[in-house]
């Protein structure tokens, strides 16, 4: 017998919870065939069967979290003898024995259709007894959100609703105090929080911030629009950021104390801090020095869709030297962006707004400007590196002609 287990698949992940089988007991199946979708904290995966033969058992209900490590399946694969024999004294059991209440197994019903949904929100439903599978999500791809499942229950009775979810009735001495909302600090909030910690209290934080003038960089974007070219400012951007990268080697580094070294990475792998329904994610963009500002604009905007659509690979997301945080369009002149550990530097792009500027000249122009952050580890760099790094980078983006032939 051949135990399927739910198997490390990286990124801190220590749970999951199973939202589909493609299996049935008695199902005939091939090595390498997906047997069951888990959605982790971060994505969603499938775990295929490593052997070929007939599923025996399946452990555990859909929508049940398990830990890592747990028997999810068992596989006859033909080769035990004993588990043949098994098979035999079951059948005269059941010959023998008068047949018992079943309970319910997923094994004895059609696989569930695929509904997509954080595990937070799949709890929501539990919590309320929603059947979710009857929901329609309005979310990117038809994924079920939180507000799905308040709006059905709203729908279904809305005093009901109003009792569970925020009770308005002021408390007095002859009622019940109301009960506080609360947000489970589960899943990627949690995932957050612990790698936050580990950053913030391993890594001493410097945060530089300046500005740059993206006055001539919008004018030529518009005339590759006019042209029939989509390019956003960020693809720009992130090949500014290669070649910096390049001549200022120590923001792409990092650093193991055991063996007193810094590593400079020869790889420029770029992470792009997300916002998604499910949190926080940043998926990776690879050998960004290799690639022409089409190919990194087409390739980012892949990345963003498949993290806002909850289908990130561990490969997306993993093996990133540098991490940009684009929160531009939201607003907002500044922060302190949180390193991602190991990782020794972390820029933000903040809001572009119309300022009058003194030119050389001496006459005074409306131009775009842009606040950014660049937070850095301090036992790896100083200050002035952080202003030169910068300089570098603004240099690149205020004159992108000058980008251009750097990229020849």
């Amino acid at each position: 017998m051949v135990e399927v287990k739910f198997h490390d698949i990286g990124e801190g992940m220590t749970e999951g919870e199973i939202i589909n089988y493609f299996v049935q007991v008695g199902d005939q199946v091939k090595a390498d065939q997906p047997l069951v979708e888990m959605q982790t904290d971060k994505m969603v995966a499938e775990i295929p069967s490593p052997t070929t033969g007939e599923i025996k058992n399946i452990h555990y209900d859909v929508g049940t979290v398990v830990s890592i490590g747990s028997v999810l399946l068992e596989i006859d694969d033909g080769k035990s003898a004993s588990t043949r024999q098994e098979s035999k004294s079951e059948v005269s059991a059941a010959i023998s024995t008068p047949e018992k209440p079943k309970s319910y197994s997923p094994t004895k019903k059609k696989p569930p259709k695929r509904i997509i949904a954080a595990p937070h929100t799949r709890r929501i439903a539990r919590k309320h007894d929603v059947d979710i599978e009857k929901l329609e999500g309005t979310g990117p791809n038809g994924r079920v959100l939180d507000e799905d499942i308040y709006r059905y229950l709203e729908n279904k009775n809305p005093q009901h609703l109003e009792t569970l979810e925020s009770p308005k009735t002021p408390a007095s001495k002859h009622t019940e105090p109301p009960q506080s909302d609360t947000i489970p600090f589960t899943g990627i909030r949690k995932q957050i929080a612990n790698k936050m910690t580990k950053s913030l209290t391993t890594i001493p934080h410097v945060t530089h911030y300046d500005e740059v003038d993206l006055t001539n960089l919008m004018n030529f974007r518009q005339s590759l629009k006019d042209a029939g070219e989509h390019i956003s400012v960020v693809a720009f951007f992130l090949k500014a950021l290669a070649i910096t990268l390049k001549e200022f080697p120590v923001f792409n580094a990092q650093l193991n104390e055991e063996e007193e070294v810094i590593k400079l990475n020869k790889e420029y792998h770029i992470g792009l801090a997300t916002n998604t329904d499910q949190g926080l994610l940043v998926p990776v963009l690879r050998d960004v020095d290799k690639k022409t500002i089409r190919t990194i604009h087409t390739e980012m905007k892949e990345l963003t869709k498949k993290a806002q659509d909850g289908k990130l690979t561990v490969s997306d997301m993993q093996g990133g030297t540098f991490t940009i945080s684009n929160v531009g369009p939201l607003g907002g002149t500044g922060a302190t962006p949180i390193i991602n550990h190991p990782q020794t530097t972390i820029i933000a792009f903040h809001k572009t707004k119309k300022t009058p500027v003194v030119m050389p000249n001496d006459e005074i122009e409306v131009r775009s400007i842009m606040t950014m952050s660049l937070s850095f580890d301090h036992r790896v760099m100083d200050g002035a590196d952080s202003v030169m790094f910068t300089n570098r980078f603004n240099a690149l983006i205020e004159e992108p002609k000058k980008l251009i032939l750097e990229l020849v």
